[in-house]
Order: structure tokens, then C-alpha cells, then sequence
């Protein structure tokens, strides 16, 4: 069975970040043998100044395929981390979700979705997570992490929307590399032209000029790339222009 587990709002300014205690969380469910986790995506939320966030206002979701009665054991293992790594003054949600192949999400995809650009209350996470047996828990503060948890879950769901936590750390500024060669490592499905969306061929070459991200794309992972001035030749994206897609390209 397919579980979606997402926590948001358990770090402070000096803290470390919730994608750190995500990764630890993937870790500490691969040593108990439930499988391998998929890679961690990092979804932006709506920033207010009546929202309270330490950075970015952020959640961090991934997923992971395990034994359909294993719903509880994770449930206990990721609370009980939460409670020992979250740091003091935060306010950490998790979220659990039990994937259900027939299911109608779409409640809880618009969840997500209104979660990115209005603010929401600890009432309307509860009511949303009833209709689909997902696991709200809050573990410290005022608990309203829960809301950035079944939001992030809402909109890993959706399968358009998130930078890639940590994806392409590794790359040597100035290489090129085939698509080929890049599709081998985990965080690039495909690579696309930027402007037009389409699939590029496996033959085709890309500078790596700068630092980049891949993004959950159409539910893949994403490395988008741009025809360099004047040639025939492509580039990555920077990471900020990365951060700046916005909702509207990803439609």
C-alpha cells in the first residue's frame, strides 16, 4: 500500500530545517524494512503575516510503500521522532494518508491548493482528513502544523507542485551531460524545454552552468532546462528562477 506522509511547522530560527527532519524520517522508516521512501518535496504555502512560519512557510511530504497494516507503526514512529527533534516554540503537524486507488481526492487537493494562497484553521484540516481516513496529529504548541501537513499532502497528490528537497547538490559547475546520463540519477524522470513543456530526447545535451533544482511535474520529477542565447544548446535553470515558477506555469 502506498502511504503519503508529509510534517510541516517543527523548526525554530536556530533549529534544524523540517526537510532535515523529513530525510531523518525516510531514514528511520527504511532501517524498519518498510521500504524505500521516495524523495522529499517541498511545498510553499501562503505567506501572511497572520500565518506564523520560521522562513518560507513550507511543508515537506514524501511517500513510501508498505504492508497495508503498517499504517499504525508508521503513525508511532513518525510522531515519536516529531516529539524528540521538533524544536522549542514550533508548532509540528504530521499528516498520514493510506492511498486508495478508487478514491476522488479532489477535496483534498483544493485543500492544498487554497492552502497556497488563504489561510485556513485547524477545523477545516480535521473535517478535510475525516473524508479520506488520513491521520492528523499535532505535536507541540498550537499544533496548526497539522494544516501545512494535510495541505502538502493535498498537493503532492495533485502531482504538480514542489521543488525536489536537496536534488542536485552533487553536480560539477561548467559539465555537460547528456539527458541520458542525468535520467540515472533518482531526482530526474525527464528533462523539458522550459518554454514549451515538451520531453527532450535522451541524446540531447545540457550545460550545467549553475546550481539547479528538480520540480514534481505532471507526478514526475522534473529538470527543466533553457535554449542557451543564440545556439541550439541548452542550459539548467538557476534556483531562484526555480522558486519563482509560480501556480500558473505548472497548470
Amino acid at each position: 500500500m502506498l502511504y503519503y506522509i508529509c510534517i510541516d511547522d517543527t523548526d525554530n530560527i536556530d533549529s534544524i530545517g523540517t526537510g532535515t527532519i523529513a530525510d531523518q524520517l525516510r531514514q528511520l522508516l527504511k532501517e524498519t524494512a518498510l521500504s524505500n521512501p521516495s524523495l522529499v518535496t517541498r511545498h510553499q504555502l501562503f505567506i501572511h503575516p497572520d500565518i506564523p512560519y520560521t522562513s518560507h512557510n513550507s511543508s515537506m511530504c514524501f511517500t513510501i510503500e508498505a504492508d497495508k497494516n503498517a499504517f499504525h507503526q508508521i503513525i508511532e514512529l513518525c510522531s515519536k521522532h516529531l516529539l524528540e527533534t521538533a524544536a522549542d516554540g514550533s508548532d509540528p503537524g504530521l499528516c498520514v494518508l493510506p492511498f486508495k486507488e478508487n478514491e476522488n481526492y479532489s477535496d483534498l487537493i483544493e485543500f492544498g491548493k487554497s492552502a497556497k494562497a488563504s489561510i485556513l484553521n485547524k477545523d477545516m484540516a480535521y473535517a478535510c482528513a475525516l473524508k479520506y481516513d488520513a491521520h492528523l496529529s499535532e505535536h507541540g504548541g498550537t499544533g496548526d502544523g497539522i494544516i501545512g501537513a494535510l495541505a502538502g499532502v493535498g498537493l503532492r497528490l495533485n502531482g504538480t507542485d514542489g521543488e525536489v528537497k536537496a536534488s542536485l547538490k552533487n553536480f560539477t559547475i561548467g559539465s555537460t551531460c547528456s539527458i541520458e546520463s542525468l535520467k540515472e540519477l533518482p531526482e530526474i524522470n525527464v528533462v523539458r524545454d522550459f518554454n514549451s513543456k515538451e520531453i527532450l530526447p535522451d541524446d540531447t545535451v545540457i550545460k550545467i552552468n549553475q546550481r539547479t533544482k528538480t520540480v514534481f511535474y505532471k507526478n514526475q520529477f522534473v529538470l527543466f532546462v533553457v535554449k542557451i542565447d543564440g545556439s541550439a544548446e541548452y542550459e539548467v535553470l538557476d534556483k531562484a528562477n526555480i522558486r519563482k515558477l509560480g501556480d500558473s506555469f505548472y497548470e
